[in-house]
């Protein structure tokens, strides 16, 4: 497709490039979520790495947020987009035939670093569409991204069940390439935004932490349910592998479709912040993530895990979109930077909670796990109620 001057840009965001990128954004982050459901089968294989596999992926994609999102506003993006699609699939290539501890987790340094071209598409996405279109962009791409966070799971799990861990990391490398391909030929080329230099980035990013208690409130609040979140996430194969189940990956993986009931539920939420205000909203989520960690540690049955993993998935999700809401009103012309801050710092909370998750698991169990989490979001709780000064 052919260069488009900066400002000509509003009219290209048609309907079937929406679609486009709403599925290459979600087959972008599916890659960071494969490995949850196939750890218990991972750990077979591979008993030194996996506890590692999960907290260096998810730490890896926080890094790559902060390292290569601020990329999209000073090069162009269709090209970069493009480029991280192809290293992604040499990352789940190597992955796919990774042996031993170190390599594995340089596999999934790699994987994770490089997955972040998800974030790249969300912006790129609405810098494409005209105002008026800009919200209802932006919603189908979250769509796809949460779409992929939750399917993955259902998907590595029936693989990794049937034909073996590695076997999910060589059919997802073929389709990263393929994506790489479909990109370069719709995605158009747009000067770069903004005429900011790299070194410039990062003491950017830290006036505007500084400069609004609103972003800060954001982004730890988020950092704390997706800690939960992802602790959740790390142990569930561990836990439906004890005695009391014994069930294996594939059931693991179907808590991904379980947990997608909470998306069906999620739009009410939006109407509540038109209605409301996304404060409100941001309270109800936060309380719907602790009620979620409470039926965790009562409840020990099946059940109990289903209903919870619905609650914890309304509850992060419904946050999210409000809190994101209200840091792209803060500055808009760093609405890069600000989802930079706000989601780095989202993935680096899952990387310490899963990390953590693992490391309680091991130590004294589900219900230290549930309590442990459930003291997280507790906090995030307490957040909303701190001044709002900024």
């Amino acid at each position: 497709m052919s260069h488009v001057a900066q400002g000509d840009q509003s009219s290209l965001m048609t309907a079937p490039l929406t679609f486009a990128t709403a599925l290459a954004t979600g087959a972008a982050v599916a890659n960071i979520y494969y490995n949850q459901p196939m750890l218990k089968i991972m750990e077979a294989d591979l008993p030194g790495a996996a506890p590692m596999i999960v907290p260096a992926t998810q730490l890896a994609y926080a890094a790559g947020l902060f390292a290569l999102v601020p990329l999209g506003d000073m090069v162009d993006r269709r090209r970069l987009i493009v480029s991280q699609f192809v290293i992604l699939a040499m990352a789940l290539t190597l992955m796919a035939f990774a042996h031993g501890t170190a390599m594995v987790i340089a596999a999934s340094v790699a994987v994770g670093f490089t997955a972040t071209v998800a974030q790249q598409i969300i912006p790129f996405a609405a810098h494409l569409s005209a105002p008026s279109r800009r919200g209802a962009t932006v919603g189908t791409l979250m769509s796809g991204l949460l779409g992929g966070v939750l399917l993955s799971r259902t998907v590595a799990g029936f693989v990794a069940t049937e034909f073996g861990w590695r076997a999910m990391y060589m059919i997802a490398a073929p389709i990263a390439l393929a994506t790489a391909g479909a990109m370069w030929a719709s995605l158009p080329s747009v000067a770069p935004a903004a005429n900011l230099r790299y070194s410039e980035v990062f003491p950017s990013m830290w006036r505007l932490w500084r400069s609004f208690s609103e972003l800060r409130r954001a982004t730890l609040t988020q950092a704390l349910l997706f800690a939960g979140f992802a602790a959740f996430w790390a142990v569930l194969p561990f836990r439906l592998a004890e005695p009391r189940f014994g069930l294996g990956a594939d059931v693991a993986g179907l808590f991904g479709v379980v947990a997608a009931l909470g998306l069906v539920v999620a739009p009410i939420t939006g109407r509540i912040a038109d209605a409301r205000g996304p404060h409100l909203v941001i309270k109800i989520g936060t309380i719907i993530a602790l009620s979620s960690w409470v039926l965790f540690a009562i409840s020990p049955s099946l059940t109990g895990l289903m209903v919870g993993v619905v609650l914890l998935d309304l509850g992060l999700h419904s946050a999210l979109v409000s809190n994101q809401a209200i840091i792209y009103a803060l500055r808009p012309e760093a609405r890069a930077r600000l989802n930079t801050i706000f989601m780095g710092s989202m993935f680096l909370g899952s990387a310490i909670g899963s990390a953590v998750a693992s490391a309680v698991w091991q130590w004294a169990g589900w219900g230290a796990v549930a309590c442990i989490a459930g003291l997280a979001s507790a906090a995030a709780v307490s957040l909303q109620f701190v001044s709002r000064k900024s």
